[in-house]
């Protein structure tokens, strides 16, 4: 059950004799069925059915409840993802406080924790549980009855949030557990966080989108969680660790590792790297261990945490006001460095959001030299208080973007300047807007910003928009510059002297892009459609959007409630959709876009039959002279579904140079992989 496996289909209709007696039996079974495919994909990594024999058991599931409503619960597989938008998270008190745990730096403070434990415990015997400490959001499920009820964010460790709805989508949680006999009630704690490669996708969309970037999977997780409608938090691919026992009634635990393996019988996800340790000897051992290995996990981790195993013991030791004695965390070291703040600089993107950018003195920071970084929002100034001159730490951790973290205040002298926020757009001079008191972006309100349209541009002819080759962003920055490209359109007026005007361009070069100009008319629909830069439109909703509306012209009269239900397609994409189109300079864009003859209808070709029809098909590594953008789009024409992560029902893994930890999960579950010319002879 891979990322196509969630793709619309066409919907069947059930059958209308059916009665309520035979649809309860059959919806009973649907369920239980639904869950174990869940369980076998999300917690084993081990589905047995492919994508569509899944969307074929859902899709009858929904049509039956829909069908028949009162035979819908709270804990059926459809009430993942809630219908419309919350008002607001209203604060639920815990039954067991939620504490947060006391850091250790060193083995020698490791050594004295486990002192102080042997001490508090009349020197028993002592085994410990270690666990990988996840860099993500701590929230509290609770089940009642098997059925999850409630869950909340940790808050204050008294109170938090209730994030029920959104928790419910994330796959790794059941909805109700697997359990003859489960309590009466039991709440567990866990960690809600984002792998690095759905973190990097989505900061990747964001990028193409416009938007803002997430700072690190933690931030992302966090935003994610209390976002309102869970429609979109479905799409973020939240995952879940479940680490603590809280409130239980009905059933009982003697220890730390019994309850890892009773819960994970429930079919509740525990790391499968947590580990059983007789001492403090073999804890160390551990931490050393994932020291090293921590680099090769699909998720950041910032430490160990170590715990007393036998739950009797915990009791006996006790707490503090905020922390347990019976636990401990062992912090790495971060990859951090000082350098001094030399201005922060207002760089605006392709949608008009204006990001602040730290400019630094060149430094070294876990092997690379880091001369700039992000300070990601106007709010991030105000809380760290950085100032231009500053003396500052920045933090890099892995492939994640480098941040300012502190100032190092105490290192002032009295010089440093306080930014201000700028009125106006620093590209065009027109004025700013926060759209809403709650967001945190600033825009330029200009559609024609010399900055927007030059990085807009840029992307209106990049390879997976327009496909406009030599249009890179030295030529385009010159178009700009000259005047020659005061929007996307103008391109298509564009004649050879114009372009031997300018001192990039030569004979033969300014030939070839007016060709490769003349070539991209005829793209299909969905590419102009994401070439436009409308803003939350990624390609994917952009290929959704052409295959429903056939034409540029039905889009642009289309309505919002047209809009909102389309797969890969939300509110958030359709009020920016509507409000794109109603803008004058983009009515003005798009005569000049029909009157140029660049193709505005949709004309999808017949999918031929090949060796790849109907199989799914990952991608990993460097394909040689050959785009993964490019390589997937070949698939799909050639009738292949392609997916994003590897299981039991991926037919074909086209491995590139240095392919990452998909290669190794098709070779452990005996996928057959194949190389990019073995790939090219398939498509034929």
């Amino acid at each position: 059950m891979t990322k196509s496996r969630h793709k619309h289909t066409k919907r069947e209709h059930v059958d209308v004799k059916i009665d309520l007696s035979q649809a309860k039996k059959e919806i009973v079974k649907l369920r239980d069925e639904i869950r174990h495919h869940d369980y076998r994909y999300y917690i084993l990594s081990e589905p047995e059915v492919s994508d569509k024999e899944y969307d074929t058991l859902m899709r009858r599931l929904k049509e039956l409840e829909e069908k028949f409503p009162a035979l819908i619960v709270l804990d059926s597989p459809t009430q993942r993802v809630s219908g419309g938008l919350q008002k607001g998270f209203k604060t639920v008190g815990h039954r067991q406080k939620m504490l947060s745990l006391d850091n250790t730096y060193s083995f020698e403070e490791l050594k004295e924790w486990d002192a102080r434990v042997l001490k508090g415990m009349g020197n028993e015997k002592i085994e410990y549980v270690v666990e990988l400490k996840i860099d993500g959001i701590s929230a509290n499920l609770t089940y009642e009855n098997g059925i999850f009820a409630r869950g909340a964010t940790r808050g204050d460790g008294e109170t938090g949030e209730d994030v029920t709805l959104n928790l419910k989508t994330i796959r790794a949680i059941p909805l109700k557990l697997q359990s003859d006999k489960p309590p009466g009630l039991i709440e567990v704690r866990g960690e809600v966080y984002l792998g690095l490669e759905d973190f990097k996708a989505i900061n990747k969309e964001r990028e193409k989108e416009g938007g803002l970037l997430f700072a690190n999977p933690r931030n992302a997780a966090s935003g994610s969680l209390k976002l309102l409608d869970s429609a979109v938090v479905a799409k973020r691919k939240l995952n879940f660790f479940a680490h603590s026992l809280g409130e239980i009634e009905g059933a009982d635990f003697l220890t730390q590792w019994e309850f890892f393996q009773g819960i994970k019988k429930t079919g509740m996800r525990v790391n499968p790297e947590s580990k059983l340790c007789k001492d403090i000897e073999q804890v160390i051992d551990f931490c050393s261990l994932w020291e090293k290995k921590r680099a090769k996990l699909n998720y950041q981790i910032d430490g160990i945490v170590i715990k007393v195993n036998s739950l009797e013991q915990q009791k006996k030791l006790g707490v503090t006001l905020k922390s347990p004695r019976w636990a401990v965390a062992y912090k790495y070291p971060a990859h951090q460095a000082a350098t001094r703040l030399k201005n922060i600089i207002a760089s605006v993107g392709r949608t008009g959001v204006i990001t602040p950018i730290a400019d630094l003195e060149p430094v070294e920071c876990a092997g690379v030299t880091i001369s700039r970084s992000t300070l990601h929002n106007f709010d991030e100034i105000e809380r760290l208080d950085v100032r231009i001159g500053d003396k500052v730490i920045i933090e890099r951790a892995g492939e994640v973007i480098p941040k300012v973290v502190k100032v190092i205040d105490s290192l002032r002298t009295g010089k440093e300047k306080k930014f201000q926020i700028p009125k106006n757009c620093p590209a065009c001079g027109s004025g700013i807007i926060r759209e809403k008191e709650e967001e945190v972006a600033y825009r330029c309100v200009n559609p024609s910003c010399p900055a927007q349209i030059e990085k807009g541009l840029s992307h209106f002819a990049s390879r997976d928009c327009m496909d406009i080759e030599s249009l890179g962003e030295k030529a385009v920055k010159q178009l700009v510059e000259k005047g020659l490209a005061r929007d996307f359109a103008d391109i298509y007026y564009l004649k050879k002297e114009q372009l031997l005007g300018l001192e990039l361009f030569k004979d033969k070069k300014a030939e070839n892009l007016l060709s490769a100009i003349e070539k991209s008319k005829h793209q299909p629909l969905a590419r102009l459609i994401y070439a436009l830069g409308i803003r939350h439109v990624g390609e994917k909703s952009a290929y959704s959007l052409a295959g429903e509306f056939k034409s540029l012209d039905a889009l642009i009269q289309a309505k919002k409630e047209d809009l909102d239900n389309l797969y890969e397609v939300g509110p958030a994409i359709s009020g920016s959709v509507i409000e794109f189109f109603r803008q004058e300079p983009i009515k003005k864009l798009i005569k000049k876009l029909h009157a140029a003859g660049v193709n505005t209808k949709e004309e999808r070709a017949q999918i031929r039959q090949t060796e790849l029809t109907d199989k799914t098909v990952v991608f990993t590594g460097e394909l040689d002279s050959l785009a993964r953008s490019e390589a997937e789009r070949l698939a799909r024409k050639a009738g292949a579904n392609v997916s994003s992560s590897v299981s039991k029902a991926t037919d074909f893994v086209v491995a590139g140079k240095t392919p990452g930890s998909k290669y190794d999960k098709a070779r452990k579950l005996g996928v057959k992989i194949i190389e990019k010319n073995e790939f090219m002879e398939m498509l034929r």
